[in-house]
Order: structure tokens, then C-alpha cells, then sequence
């Protein structure tokens, strides 16, 4: 590496100077395996080089008592990392993707997106509940959730349940469903549960015709200044291109639709035999009025790096220069088609009327 790299330094190690690289992340357990796992990646790939791991608590981890959609900051995980950045204090941050907005401040670039694990959710019920189901559970039984997207759609499809917002990291969520007696079950990411090594919690997977993900999830992203292309070169090499491709559709549907956490939007993305499929779905709060259709391009997965030209456009605040260019057009074209089709099917009615809603709850 040619040593440009902003805030990267030096550091001695066995007589000699090594590069140090300096990795922002949340301070949470799951933030810090997360981290550990791209830095690990990282250091398979460039042993010369020290990773320097630097954690700070973020605006979303430190305001626990209202829901995330009530908030009303689009970077809620990410603002306090990217300031960091933005100061040369760190070189690159580590983050759940389903956290980054689809537009990122000025200077910012999405140089990573990792391999995806199952962006699926899963239930963890109470030990008193072991072995039910959502559907099993006993009338108006307490189910913990702090994400409207569940919600419009569990509540749709399980009107006997009763859904409650539920804040804190996956420790102080799982403590609060064991020891008060408030909940039966709560919803998480199966993905977040695999990495903290809790997949015995797991009681049952929702899978997408039962609840469709949020935009990202399972994927994490590794966020750089968009001008710092030494370090943009170190880290797209961890790009995942099937991940890559189907997140570019997810998050180009997302920002055509307007949408954020204050709205429930939700998609499930399947790449087949050179097709990228994408379902995406908006409804309103308590699920009664949904909207959801599917879509499909024809996008070969790179195998191969591409030469571009020297200065490509972010597509949804990804830089991904190593991936064939016209493949990511044609994923972020097939999630605009989608939102264009929903939006003129009256999604745009759907999401006003939630976001206003959300307002006055």
C-alpha cells in the first residue's frame, strides 16, 4: 500500500515500522464481533499491516427509551463513526448495513459490502414458550419488537398477538425477555444471533412469505472517506458481488420509495441462474393496507475484475470499482422499477399516511 492514507500511522513492530489502520465501530458486543470479523479478513489479506480497533457509542445506543422510528435521525448508528472519519481519528468504520442510510454525507463512500448471512428474522420465545410458535402462542400474548417493518407485517398475519417496542442491544433484549415476565417472544435478526454464537435461541425463522427483511440486513458494510482511495483499494477487495448486487437493488428500492425506519418497508432479494429477483412491499402501520410486487433483470454475477473509468458515482452510496459497472446499474435500475411501480400503484398514499401516523403516536 502506498501509505496516503489519511489517519493510517506507523507503528514499530520487530524492528520495523508497520502501517497501523485504524477501525471505528459501536461499542456494543455484536458491533465488536462484527468488527473483529472484517478485521480479520483484513489481516488474512495484509499481514504487514496492524488494525487498530477504536470503539464509541452512537446516538441510537445511547437514547434506549424511545422507538428508533420516533427518533428522527437517519444515521442513528452511524453519525458519531462517521464524524470520526471525518476528523481522521480512524480510517474505516465497520456497520450492519441495514443501518447506513441510502444517502450518506458528503465525503463518505460504502467501500465494502461483505459476504450476506441470513438476512432472515427469527422469534426467541420465552423459556416458558419453548417449542411454540408465533402461531401457537396464547391469546394477546406480548411480542417484543422495535421495528414497525415486523410489526405491519406479524401483526397482519398473527392478530392474536400483541406487539410491543422493545430497545437495547441483543444482551439487554434477551435479558428482558428471560427475567420480566413482559414478553413471550421477541423478533431479531437470525444474522445478529448466528454472530453473538446464540443460534440455540432461535425457536423459529421467519422466513420471507411470512415476514420480508429490511433493506441490508444479515450484510455489513465498511464505510471510508470516498476521497481516501488508498484505503478504498485495501477494503474492496472484501466485496461479496452477489451481496453487493442484490443490496444495490434493495437500497436503489428503499431511496426511490423515500423510505426509512419511520416507515415499514421490508424486501427479499434471490439471484438464479443469471436473474436477480426482487420482491419489495410497503404497508401501513398496523398491516391492514399493504402493497407488494416482484421484479426481475438479467445480471450476471462478476467473476472477474473490470476496468472503469477513474472517477465512477457513487450508486446508493456504494463504490465498488472492482465490479463490472453495468451490473450494478442494472441491479440499481430493477429496485427504482420496482418502487417506480409501486409508487404508481399508490404506495406513496400508504407510506404518508404512516409516516404521519409514526409522527403523532
Amino acid at each position: 500500500m502506498s501509505g496516503n492514507g489519511g489517519a493510517a500511522t506507523t507503528a514499530e513492530g520487530n524492528g520495523s515500522k508497520m502501517r497501523v489502520i485504524r477501525v471505528g465501530t459501536r461499542k456494543s458486543q455484536l458491533a465488536r464481533i462484527q468488527t473483529d470479523t472484517v478485521v480479520a479478513m483484513l489481516k488474512a489479506l495484509y499481514p504487514g499491516i496492524q488494525f487498530e480497533i477504536i470503539a464509541m457509542s452512537t446516538t441510537g445506543d445511547k437514547i434506549l427509551d424511545t422507538a428508533l422510528s420516533k427518533i428522527g435521525e437517519k444515521s442513528l448508528f452511524t453519525k458519531e463513526l462517521e464524524n470520526a472519519l471525518e476528523k481522521n481519528e480512524v480510517d474505516l468504520v465497520v456497520h450492519s448495513l441495514k443501518d447506513v442510510p441510502t444517502i450518506l454525507p458528503p465525503g463518505f463512500t460504502i467501500g465494502a459490502i461483505c459476504k450476506r448471512e441470513n438476512p432472515c428474522d427469527a422469534v426467541v420465545f420465552h423459556p416458558k414458550f419453548i417449542g411454540k410458535t408465533l402461531e401457537t402462542l396464547p391469546e394477546k400474548s406480548a411480542v417484543g419488537t422495535s421495528s414497525l417493518r415486523r410489526v405491519a407485517q406479524l401483526q397482519r398475519k398473527f392478530p392474536h398477538l400483541e406487539f410491543k417496542s422493545i430497545r437495547g442491544n441483543l444482551n439487554t433484549r434477551l435479558r428482558k425477555l428471560d427475567e420480566l415476565q413482559e414478553f413471550s417472544a421477541i423478533v431479531l435478526a437470525v444474522a445478529g444471533l448466528q454472530r453473538m454464537g446464540w443460534q440455540n435461541r432461535v425457536g423459529q425463522i421467519l422466513h420471507p412469505e411470512e415476514c420480508m427483511y429490511a433493506v441490508g440486513q444479515g450484510a455489513l458494510a465498511v464505510e471510508v472517506r470516498a476521497k481516501d482511495q488508498d484505503i478504498l483499494d485495501l477494503v474492496s477487495v472484501l466485496h461479496d458481488p452477489e451481496t453487493l448486487l442484490r443490496c444495490i437493488a434493495e437500497r436503489a428500492f428503499l431511496r426511490h420509495l423515500e423510505g426509512g425506519c419511520s416507515v415499514p418497508v421490508a424486501v427479499h432479494t434471490v439471484m438464479k441462474d443469471g436473474q436477480l429477483y426482487l420482491t419489495g412491499g410497503v404497508w401501513s402501520l398496523d398491516g391492514s393496507d399493504s402493497m407488494q410486487e416482484t421484479m426481475q433483470a438479467t445480471i450476471q454475477v462478476p467473476v472477474q475484475q473490470e476496468d472503469g473509468p477513474e472517477d465512477d458515482p457513487q450508486l446508493v452510496g456504494i463504490t465498488a470499482r472492482n465490479i463490472p459497472r453495468g451490473a450494478q446499474l442494472a441491479a440499481e435500475n430493477l429496485g427504482i422499477s420496482l418502487a417506480s411501480l409501486l409508487l404508481n400503484k399508490g404506495a406513496k398514499n400508504i407510506l404518508d399516511v404512516a409516516r404521519q401516523l409514526n409522527d403523532v403516536r
